[in-house]
């Protein structure tokens, strides 16, 4: 099993090669959320909004539609683990990276199961914040080393207990959608995945876009539970 998750849903285009990734920062301290602004502007990426509390962080988030919000969790007002719950909801095209000093795995799981695509801890480095952000963007699910198996752990945890008598029947996949999310469910990036499939990166982004429309899913997150729970983790 590899330490990444792949992401939630599928980039319209990679950030690198067209427009700078739109990105908002989310801290309560300033000398910290300039220091991280500053950074990312610094690196080409479009710092499109900040803010310092959990409501204003919302109220923002929507009026600017950030590609990538960098959130912290320990924030005034509504908790971060609430703010990224709320901005996806209202735009589930929003990618939420926590950017936390808490490493506690009760943060973790709380945050990815409010949205959060991935979650670094407040020690990593500039270069390894730059690179989650990006990574982020396009669609990899990035956690600090060690997390992601303990997400990986917890969806398994879940998809052990007992479904719903009603849980109704799953739609039909065509083959290669289910062999693209057997590999997701294994932790593979979409470029993994192209690679060891030999196809493009898009066409995997495609067949994930499509596999989320068809089982009414909205992020990613969501769709690794659901491959785990049907055991595709287990086969190949």
């Amino acid at each position: 099993m590899t330490e990444q998750l792949a992401a939630e849903q599928p980039a319209a285009e990679r950030p690198d090669t067209e427009r700078p990734v739109r990105v908002m920062v989310v801290d309560d301290h300033p000398m910290w959320r300039d220091a991280v602004s500053r950074d990312l502007a610094e690196a080409g990426l479009d710092v499109v909004a900040t803010a310092g509390d959990g409501e204003e962080a919302v109220r923002r988030a929507r009026a600017c539609s950030p590609q990538v919000v960098v959130l912290d969790l320990n924030l005034p007002g509504l908790p971060g683990a609430e703010v990224c719950r709320q901005v996806v909801a209202h735009d589930p095209a929003v990618r939420v990276l926590v950017l936390s000093a808490s490493g506690e795995h009760q943060d973790v799981l709380e945050a990815v199961k409010s949205g959060a695509t991935g979650y670094l801890v407040k020690s990593a480095g500039r270069e390894e914040l730059l690179d989650a952000v990006r990574r982020t963007a396009v669609g990899d699910a990035v956690f600090t080393p060690g997390l992601a198996g303990l997400v990986l752990g917890e969806f398994r945890r879940l998809a052990a207990e007992p479904a719903p008598a009603s849980a109704p029947a799953a739609p039909q996949l065509t083959a290669r959608e289910t062999e693209v999310l057997r590999l997701v469910a294994k932790g593979l990036s979409y470029r993994q995945i192209a690679d060891r499939l030999v196809l493009s990166h898009r066409t995997v982004q495609n067949h994930v876009q499509n596999t989320l429309g068809k089982l009414q899913l909205h992020n990613r997150v969501e769709l690794v539970r659901y491959a785990i729970e049907r055991g595709l983790d287990e086969e190949l």
